[in-house]
């Protein structure tokens, strides 16, 4: 018989917020998939746990994949961990849940701490349903591009590095304007944790407002937009790919006749875009 394969949340910050549940199914197993095999092991040696481990990060991810099937199918359990939160959350792990999956291998979730479920709780954004993004790109036009596509009208999640999260915050400001609320969580659950709920235009006075409010991780909680007509919606989906092959004055003249909308309102998104 096949083993078993447990994606196991860890502690995001706080190893107390670890689970009687993963702890034992981490005592039993018989190998431990790390992102990192010396975070993880901080966690490990917290419980007295021995079981041996094996790096599974994104860098080498192809390569352990057929390791831990050969594993698997010789009847061995193996959990996987990343070194903080949910394994495939933004963390290394969905290719080797795909191809156990596609090995008629069973894969069993432990669930528990996730840094943007906990942002979100924390938020107070009244919603249904959220985007998690996760990191954009790091290169800034990259980012801006792809800030342009989440004016929803729902919550959206992201994360960010500090050595980025001034340039992200204003990129912010100057995509969704001053007046749209933002949560700041950094170094949730941890000693120095903060949230903090404010309008975009008071994000980097806040942020500078101490030093080490510049250290840690950021999940950000952007609130959701106002709903748009569907017309104005393919608009711009419009002139986005004329953007791409044309001056902004004549992308905005040609998506003005395609969707009936004002030239002069579309020129102005189009000369944003464009910045």
């Amino acid at each position: 018989m096949s083993g078993i394969l447990f994606v196991v949340a860890t502690p995001i910050g706080n190893l107390a917020d670890a689970s009687a549940r993963s702890i034992e199914i981490l005592r039993q197993a018989d190998l431990i998939a790390c992102e990192d095999t010396r975070t993880t092991r901080t966690l490990l040696a917290r419980h007295g746990i021995a079981a041996p481990t094996l790096a599974l990060h994104e860098h080498n991810e192809a390569v352990v994949t057929p390791k831990i099937l050969d594993l698997l199918q010789q009847g061995k359990t193996v959990a996987l961990v990343s070194d903080a939160g949910t394994p495939g959350v933004s963390d290394p792990g969905a290719l080797l849940v795909k191809q156990v999956h596609s090995a008629g291998i069973r894969v069993s979730p432990i669930p528990g701490p996730n840094a943007a479920a906990a942002a979100f709780s924390a938020a107070g954004f009244a919603a249904d349903r959220f985007l998690f993004v996760g990191f954009l790109a790091a290169a800034p036009a990259a980012r801006r591009r792809a800030l342009e596509e989440l004016d929803l009208p729902y919550p959206v999640i992201l994360y960010e590095a500090p050595h980025r999260v001034a340039e992200m915050l204003a990129d912010l400001e100057a995509r969704f304007g001053p007046g749209r609320e933002i949560v700041i969580a950094r170094e949730l659950t941890k000693k120095f944790e903060e949230v903090a709920r404010m309008r975009l235009g008071e994000a980097q006075a806040w942020l500078r407002g101490a030093p080490e409010r510049v250290q840690g991780e950021f999940a950000l909680v952007l609130a959701a937009g106002e709903p748009k007509p569907a017309a104005h919606a393919d608009a711009e989906r419009t002139l986005d790919a004329l953007l791409e092959a044309m001056a902004p004055s004549e992308a905005a003249r040609l998506a003005a006749k395609i969707t009936g909308l004002p030239r002069r309102l579309l020129y102005r998104k189009a000369l944003e875009r464009a910045k």
